[in-house]
């Protein structure tokens, strides 16, 4: 890629002054945000990592990244798909037969035993584009029957970790019916954290260990992981929530003895790693790179582009609720958001990336060259984009120089 100019000083400046804005108005505590393009990295730090100790926020701060977790783990699933231990579309019921045999809901209005045979077995394929017919219902709670039955079995999507292991969360997801037909469907989140087990048992490891050894490692991503050890617990921000009644933030989650300061007993790919900017940076990068770090390669070029190739069809996109609006201008790939049609000055058409539930997010722009990531630590309150995200969207396109 031939390069041409970086950023523009100003226009940095105002991207600098609207995200400080966001933290001096009591929106957040804290954030990170980082530009990269061609050889050119900008990142800035404001507010605290704490609001009760004041801790200074530091561009090294560690962060909950939330579904940013998602394309790491469809990274490596492709590693495995490399490798020939797995393929895409083969069943996943050799190494997940708790999801062999599925029964499918006749109708989400209806009752949980009111069920079809499903028409063929899940897929890899299915799992990684999220259409293996199960996860997240995009409705109020209490309209469906299965609704309740998620919660009971204690797989309904939330920020915590899942306070069981890997085998008992696909027996619980196996004792459910589908509800839909694979690959009929998109239904957010739940294809992730079955591939993570995937991972898991087609590689012979814990899934950590995996990510760890072929991908963190290589990448040089020494602050990513699963839970915070005690030596950089001093850097991990404490979560906070907004209080309904009174605005203000209230926390979440700290940083000792919080959720994340210990291994989980589930180690989520749907959501459950933390990480810093400048970790997130290369592995962005290395997706930019087609899979090269370096002298390190950790995916080919066909791979990345299949991750970042929209797969679902205008049909599959009407019948799949989301956030609103999010359809007009993006698609999904493996484990990524990607944009189709300019949506303001936001991502331009070709780039690809996603967001967390605390607020973070990550986009890649392969025709600028540009990676752009936000890391906040404020739990996201509802399914509109958090004004923080659309403005570091916004001021990260203006600010490319040409």
């Amino acid at each position: 890629m031939a390069q041409s100019g970086g950023f523009s000083r100003t226009r940095l400046a105002h991207l600098s002054d609207t995200m400080r804005g966001h933290v001096e108005r009591g929106e957040l505590a804290g954030l990170v945000a980082l530009l990269a393009r061609h050889d050119e990295v900008h990142a800035m730090a404001f507010g605290v990592q704490d609001l009760d100790t004041g801790t200074p926020m530091r561009r090294d701060s560690i962060f909950r990244i939330a579904s940013m977790t998602k394309p790491v783990t469809a990274a490596a699933a492709m590693i495995l798909v490399e490798e020939e231990k797995l393929r895409l579309d083969d069943p996943v019921d050799r190494l997940l037969p708790e999801l062999a045999g599925r029964r499918v809901l006749r109708s989400l209005e209806g009752p949980l035993g009111d069920t079809v045979p499903a028409n063929r077995p899940i897929t890899v394929r299915d799992v990684l584009t999220f259409r293996l017919g199960f996860g997240a219902v995009m409705a109020p709670p209490g309209q469906y029957p299965i609704q309740a039955a998620i919660e009971k079995a204690g797989l309904a999507p939330g920020p915590n970790p899942l306070p069981f292991g890997p085998d008992e969360f696909l027996r619980r997801l196996g004792g459910l019916p589908l509800m839909h037909q694979p690959g009929e469907r998109w239904m957010y989140h739940t294809g992730s954290d079955v591939l993570g087990v995937l991972v898991e048992r087609a590689a012979g490891m814990a899934f950590g260990d995996f990510l760890a050894e072929r991908i963190f490692a290589p990448l040089s991503m020494k602050d990513t992981g699963f839970s915070v050890p005690e030596g950089k617990l001093d850097r991990l921000a404490t979560c906070y929530r907004t209080d309904a009644e009174t605005g203000r933030l209230v926390a979440y989650d700290r940083a000792r003895g919080g959720l994340w300061s210990r291994p989980p007993t589930f180690q989520s790919g749907g959501g459950g790693l933390v990480s810093t900017a400048d970790d997130f940076l290369a592995f962005g990068r290395m997706m930019l790179r087609g899979g090269r770090h370096g002298t390190n390669r950790i995916l080919t070029r066909p791979s990345i582009e299949l991750m970042t190739t929209d797969h679902l069809t205008p049909a599959q996109k009407a019948a799949s609720p989301f956030f609103p609006g999010f359809w007009d201008t993006n698609g999904w790939g493996f484990g990524v958001a990607v944009s189709t049609t300019p949506g303001g000055l936001g991502p331009e058409p070709g780039s690809y990336g996603w967001i967390g539930g605390f607020t973070t997010a990550w986009r890649s722009a392969p025709a600028e060259d540009v990676v752009a990531i936000l890391l906040t630590q404020r739990l996201m309150s509802g399914p509109a984009l958090p004004a923080v995200i659309a403005d570091f969207w916004t001021h990260a396109h203006q600010a490319i120089d040409d």
